[in-house]
């Protein structure tokens, strides 16, 4: 059945950053109160309040319809695409009723809601050469490439450069020159496809460069941020773990010996043992990697902070020394796993855009009566009459 608004308007009050850099004055809010159904978007509201109190309000905005991802911003503090939210849930989300909205974060403002897209996202975006590179020699007809391969690219292609992960990437705001997430999950798009030939210099490039794939901190605000579900933070992994599973590209970031460091403690300790780690993503994967110039120089630069975390109580000694210890049935059980994992003769990603079944919907309630529903198909469901309606 086709949604009804049959809300009447509301009044909305907004609260707008304003800022103009060229006017040499500091950012300020400015508050307008509008009058909308509550099913409109913010965008018309931001609109209307342009239209009738302010034509100097700057926002970017094309389709409405969610999918050129001109209209990015954020609203009460999270990013949003200002078409695609509801003033009836912004309002639900404000701390005092009134919605907050201001322009895209880690990117330089324009003007108020407008921000420097080219500066940051584009930038960004055109550094992984962002076409596809095809192989040699070209058919005389086209490429023939399985369904499965191009569904496993569809997820990153369903991304509209809106900028909203990198608004709230949270590695952005320390180390402004990580390639970041929408650029990286657009690299994934031609890494991915079967058709590029110059996949292992992507992941080449993009693992040695010290703002590339392992400068990500997994803190998962790209994968809430994204509207689209394009899941840029799996984008990323889904490189490195071609990138060091297949490749085997041994980089000067210590990503893929962090990987071995990690994986390998997990195997012998059944939990990370976390003072071997340090010299084993420097040195290598034994015990024998704090002997290694390179190991030895990391530890001692973490000096410092072992010894805070020693003064403070966070530290264990004789944990940080000897390692968790944990049942040995359980240690053999997480051994087993290994076991399980490794002996595959390939790699296994569960892709959902591929694999994994849709759970049934359940039955929605229906309308019997003014603020009466039952379930479809209940026991307890009215008898309805042969067009259907329900006998009252």
């Amino acid at each position: 059945m086709a949604e009804v608004h049959d809300r009447p308007p509301e009044q909305f009050t907004l609260r707008l950053r304003r800022y103009d850099p060229e006017s040499g004055e500091a950012p300020y809010w400015d508050e307008h109160t509008i009058q909308l159904e509550p099913h409109r978007s913010v965008l018309e509201a931001i609109l209307q309040a342009k239209d009738r109190f302010d034509g100097s309000i700057g926002v970017r905005c094309s389709c409405r319809q969610a999918i050129c991802g001109s209209c990015g911003i954020r609203v009460n503090g999270e990013p949003a695409l200002a078409c695609h939210t509801h003033l009836d849930a912004a309002k639900s989300g404000a701390k005092d009723g009134v919605i907050e909205i201001e322009p895209m974060g880690n990117m330089p403002v324009l003007k108020d809601l407008i921000v420097d897209m080219d500066a940051v996202h584009w930038k960004k975006i055109r550094r992984v050469t962002p076409w596809l590179l095809a192989k040699q020699p070209v058919p005389e007809r086209e490429y023939l490439v399985s369904k499965d391969s191009m569904v496993d690219v569809t997820q990153s292609m369903a991304c509209i450069q809106c900028g909203a992960c990198v608004s709230d990437c949270l590695a952005m705001e320390v180390d402004p020159g990580f390639i970041g997430p929408a650029a990286l999950a657009k690299s994934y798009r031609f890494v991915g496809d079967p058709r590029d030939d110059q996949q292992f210099e992507r992941l080449n490039d993009l693992a040695q460069d010290p703002q590339g794939i392992f400068d990500c901190t997994h803190c998962f605000k790209c994968v809430e941020a994204c509207p689209k579900d394009v899941n840029p933070m799996g984008q990323i992994m889904r490189l490195r773990r071609i990138a060091t599973g297949d490749h085997h590209i041994v980089d000067q970031n210590n990503g893929e010996r962090h990987e071995a460091a990690v994986t390998g403690l997990v195997r012998n300790y059944g939990l990370l043992h976390e003072a071997e780690l340090i010299p084993r993503s420097y040195g290598g994967n034994s015990w024998f990697a704090k002997f290694t110039p390179a190991a030895g120089k990391e530890l001692l630069a973490s000096f410092p902070v072992i010894i805070k975390g020693l003064l403070r109580g966070k530290v264990n000694p004789k944990i940080a020394v000897f390692g968790h210890k944990i049942p040995s049935s359980d240690l053999k059980s997480v051994q087993a796993i290994f076991d399980k994992i490794e002996s595959r003769p390939e790699r296994y990603e569960l892709n959902l855009y591929i694999t994994g079944e849709d759970e049934a919907p359940a039955p929605a309630a229906e309308p019997i009566a003014a603020g009466v529903t039952y379930e479809s198909g209940g026991q307890d469901a009215p008898p309805t009459s042969p067009e259907g309606s329900v006998n009252q």
